[in-house]
C-alpha cells in the first residue's frame, strides 16, 4: 500500500504545483515505481527490524540506482524521465542526499515531489523501527529536517495535508 499512497500524495502535490496532465501521468508512474530497485536488495537488509549498519545502509541506498537501471531497460516512451525521477528521489534540496548529492532545482521536479510524499507516508505508517505519527507530528519533523525538501513544494504539501486532516 505504500506505493499506492505515495502515488496519491504525489499526484495531489503535482496538481498543486500545476503540472500538466501528461506530467501527472508520468509522475504517477514514477511514484508507483520509486522503490522498484528494492527487489535487488537482500531480504536480510530490506526486512531488518532494527537499524542498519554502515555497510547495510550502503546496500539499501543502492535501490535508487537499481530502480533507475530497471526502468531504463524497459525502453518505452518516457522511461528516461521516470528512471531519473526514481534515481533521485532520495536527493536532498541542500545536496546531502544520495546517490549523486545534487541539490536544489538540479533535482528533477518529480523526484522532489516523490521525496516529500515518500517521507510523509513512511512516517505516518507503522514500521518495525517506529510507531505511526499523525500528520502534525510528521510535518513538524519534515520542517525540522532543514534542507531536505524543496521549501516551496513542502509549503504546498502542507496546505494539501491540512485540508485532509
Amino acid at each position: 500500500m505504500h506505493s499506492r499512497r505515495v502515488v496519491e500524495l504525489s499526484e495531489s502535490l503535482g496538481i498543486a504545483c500545476k503540472l500538466s496532465s501528461d506530467d501527472i501521468v508520468q509522475l504517477k508512474i514514477s511514484a508507483c515505481l520509486h522503490d522498484i530497485g528494492k527487489i535487488g536488495i537482500p531480504d536480510e537488509i530490506l526486512l531488518k527490524p532494527g537499524s542498519l549498519d554502515a555497510s547495510e545502509w550502503k546496500v539499501m541506498q543502492s535501490h535508487a540506482e537499481k530502480g533507475e537501471d530497471i526502468v531504463r531497460n524497459i525502453m518505452v516512451d518516457g522511461s528516461d524521465r521516470v528512471a531519473s525521477a526514481i534515481r533521485h528521489h532520495h536527493e536532498f534540496f541542500n545536496g546531502n542526499g544520495y546517490p549523486d548529492q545534487i541539490h536544489g532545482e538540479h533535482i528533477p521536479e518529480f523526484s522532489r515531489i516523490i521525496s516529500i510524499a515518500d517521507s510523509f507516508d513512511a512516517m505516518t505508517d507503522v514500521r518495525p523501527y517506529h510507531q505511526t505519527r499523525n500528520h502534525i507530528q510528521v510535518m513538524d519533523i519534515m520542517h525540522g529536517e532543514h534542507g531536505k525538501f524543496d521549501p516551496w513544494m513542502l509549503a504546498k504539501f502542507e496546505t494539501i495535508i491540512s485540508r485532509t486532516a
